[in-house]
């Protein structure tokens, strides 16, 4: 898969960082729309350390959060197209990207929204260290500030975990 956008690029369009930063890389987006990034699993990963250290599993709630950073990236990169060129179906490449960022002047990352609720949730099968971890978003309908995304989860074509996520646009 082609990288569209990588960890650089993402730490500078989230506010996120170690070790919360979640993402590693993306490889398809269609801004405000959906996306696909990756999770790489390590060992060294510090939740490892006490999730359970005779088995080492992934967090159900990790999973859901780097679903919702690549949701937010989602929204981040269709609100800089819709700023820079109104046009959220133009061609996508890191270079439009990062010419976006560098013309919009202020902190992108600050326009992340929040989280606002998880819905029918489910863990499949558990997520170990040696996983990659495949995060498909694909934004749904708006229900007024919120919009209801379908997220899952997937490691060697098998979904592990898949939902719903509701998301507010941020407060100023």
């Amino acid at each position: 898969m082609k990288t569209i956008l990588n960890a650089d690029d993402i730490r500078s369009l989230l506010p996120h960082r170690w070790p919360f930063l979640l993402l590693d890389r993306i490889v398809e987006l269609k801004p405000g729309v959906s996306g696909i990034g990756i999770k790489n699993v390590t060992v060294s990963e510090p939740f490892f350390e006490g999730h359970f250290p005779k088995e080492s599993i992934m967090p159900g709630v990790l999973i859901v959060e780097a679903l919702a950073q690549m949701t937010a990236l989602v929204h981040i990169t269709g609100a800089l197209y819709e700023i820079q060129q109104g046009d959220s179906e133009a061609a996508v490449s890191r270079e439009n990207i990062l010419k976006l960022m560098a013309g919009e002047g202020e902190d992108i990352s600050s326009k992340v929204g929040y989280l606002a609720s998880i819905r029918d949730f489910k863990f499949i099968k558990p997520v170990v260290p040696g996983d990659q971890l495949l995060l498909k978003v694909q934004v749904g309908r708006s229900l007024g500030a919120l919009y209801q995304v379908k997220v899952s989860a997937m490691v060697d074509k098998h979904i592990v975990a898949e939902g719903s996520l509701n998301v507010s646009h941020r407060v100023e």
